[in-house]
C-alpha cells in the first residue's frame, strides 16, 4: 500500500506545481503591468483627436459651413465619444504581488484531500489488498491453501461488500468439500452482483450435490430461471446431463452434454463431460468412436473438420477445436459453436439449434452460414496468436442427412 500512496503523491504533484506556478511568477507580472500602465498614452491620443475635431468644427462654423445649432450638436457627439474611449481606460490601484498568496495552499490542502476521499470512495484499494493477499501466500513457498482461505476469510470481515473478495472464497471452498461455507459465500456473491445466470448455475448446482443429485423443488426453480435467461448456460446444462445419466435417460444425457462442451471455457470439465458421453454412448450399444448420433433440433449444417497435413503436428493433441456458425453479414452472437479436440480430427459435428449461444441466435434463423473453425492450444474462446483456423463462406442451413461441407483448417493466426 505505501507504493499506491507515493504513486498518488507523484499524480498529484503537478497539480500541485500548477498551483504555486502563478505566484512564482506575481512579482514579475506586477511590475509588468505597471509599467505597460506608466507608459500608457492611450488617453492623450484620445484627447489630441478630440482636440483636432473640435479645431475643425470651430473653423468650420467661423467660415459659415455649418450654423451654431449643428455646432453644438457634433461638439456633444465628440465629447460623448471621447468620454467612451476613455471611460474603459480608468485603472484601480494595482494589489500588492502577495495579496491572495495564503488561499493557494488552502486550495493545495483541498485538491489533496478531495483526492485522497475520491479514491477511497470510487477506488479500487479492496481490490488491490486482495491481490496482494493472494500473491502473498502464492509466493510463500511454507503457505498451504487453509493459510489462502483464512487470510481471505479476513479480508472478507474487513470488506464484506467486495464481490471479489467472495468469488475468490467460493471455489476455494467448494473445491475443498465446504459445502456450507461456499453456499454461504456465493449467497453473499449473488446479493451483491444481482442474480446473473452463472451464479444462479453454480448455486443450483451446489445445492443438488448437496443433496445427493436429487432435483429439489429448490433446484428446480433456479434451473428454470436460469435456462430463462441464457438457454444454453453451460453450468446448468452439465448438471442436467448428470441427472439425465443418474435415472437412464443417456440420449437426453449426450444432448445436454454436448450444448454444454460448446460453451465452455473449461478444457478439464469439457474433457470429463466428452467422457461421460463416451459411457453413455457404451450404455446405449453405440460405437464412441462413430459419428456423433446428434438428434437434431430443426435445420443445421453438418461440418467435416480436417486439418491440413503442412500443419500437423503445430499444436498438441489436446489442444481445442471450436466449431461455430455466424450469420454472413456479421450483425448476430455465434448462431452455433461445437467443440472437439484436434486427436479427434478428421471428425464430423452438426451445427443446428442445439448447439446455440442465444435465444435470439439461433442457426436455424438463416439460410446460409459462415462457418469458421480454430484450434486452440490455451482453449480460450479469443484467438491468439498460434492458434490454427479455417473458413468456409456461405454454407446452405438444411437438412444435415445429406453430405457434410467439409472446412480444412489450413491458417495460422498471426
Amino acid at each position: 500500500m505505501t507504493l499506491l500512496w507515493i504513486a498518488l503523491a507523484v499524480l498529484l504533484l503537478p497539480a500541485l506545481w500548477l498551483l504555486v506556478a502563478p505566484l512564482r511568477r506575481a512579482d514579475s507580472v506586477r511590475a509588468a503591468q505597471r509599467d505597460f500602465e506608466a507608459n500608457d498614452r492611450t488617453t492623450e491620443q484620445n484627447l489630441a483627436i478630440y482636440r483636432r475635431r473640435l479645431a475643425s468644427l470651430e473653423a468650420a462654423r467661423e467660415r459659415g459651413d455649418i450654423d451654431s445649432a449643428r455646432f453644438e450638436e457634433d461638439r456633444l457627439e465628440l465629447e460623448r465619444s471621447l468620454l467612451e474611449d476613455t471611460e474603459h481606460l480608468e485603472r484601480g490601484p494595482l494589489k500588492s504581488a502577495a495579496s491572495g498568496k495564503l488561499a493557494v495552499p488552502v486550495v493545495m490542502v483541498v485538491v489533496v484531500l478531495a483526492s485522497i476521499v475520491w479514491y477511497l470512495q470510487e477506488g479500487a484499494e479492496g481490490d488491490l489488498t486482495l491481490y496482494m493477499v493472494q500473491q502473498q501466500v502464492m509466493n510463500d513457498p511454507e503457505a498451504s491453501l487453509p493459510v489462502l482461505v483464512e487470510r481471505l476469510e479476513d479480508q472478507a470481515d474487513r470488506q464484506p461488500d467486495n464481490p471479489n473478495v467472495w468469488r475468490a472464497l467460493f471455489p476455494l471452498y467448494r473445491d475443498s468439500g465446504r459445502v456450507a461455507e461456499a453456499t454461504s459465500a456465493l449467497e453473499r456473491l449473488i446479493e451483491l452482483e444481482g442474480r446473473q445466470p452463472w451464479l444462479l448455475a453454480e448455486l443450483a448446482q451446489i445445492r443438488y450435490f448437496a443433496a445427493g443429485r436429487e432435483m429439489t423443488d429448490e433446484v428446480q426453480s433456479l434451473v428454470d430461471e436460469v435456462l430463462a435467461m441464457d438457454s444454453s448456460q453451460p453450468t446448468v446444462l452439465g448438471m442436467l446431463g448428470i441427472n439425465a445419466f443418474d435415472n437412464g435417460d443417456y440420449e437426453v444425457a449426450i444432448d445436454r452434454w454436448r450444448r454444454a462442451i460448446a460453451g465452455m471455457d473449461d478444457p478439464n470439465t469439457a474433457d470429463a463431460l466428452r467422457q461421460g458421453i463416451r459411457v453413455a454412448q457404451q450404455r446405449l450399444g453405440l460405437d464412441p468412436g462413430e459419428a456423433e448420433p446428434d438428434i437434431a433440433e430443426g435445420p443445421g449444417i453438418a461440418v467435416r473438420v480436417r486439418l491440413d497435413g503442412d500443419l500437423a503436428g503445430r499444436l498438441d493433441a489436446d489442444a481445442t477445436v471450436f466449431v461455430v456458425a455466424r450469420d454472413l453479414e456479421g450483425e448476430l452472437p455465434p448462431l452455433a459453436v461445437a467443440q472437439a479436440r484436434l486427436s479427434e480430427l478428421p471428425t464430423t459435428v452438426v451445427l443446428d439449434d442445439s448447439r446455440s449461444m442465444s435465444p435470439q441466435a439461433r442457426i436455424s434463423q438463416v439460410d446460409r452460414a459462415r462457418l469458421m473453425v480454430r484450434v486452440s492450444e490455451s482453449g480460450q474462446a479469443a484467438p491468439q496468436p498460434g492458434d490454427l483456423f479455417g473458413t468456409l463462406e456461405g454454407a446452405t442451413v438444411g437438412d444435415i442427412d445429406g453430405e457434410p461441407v467439409e472446412v480444412v483448417i489450413d491458417r495460422v493466426v498471426e
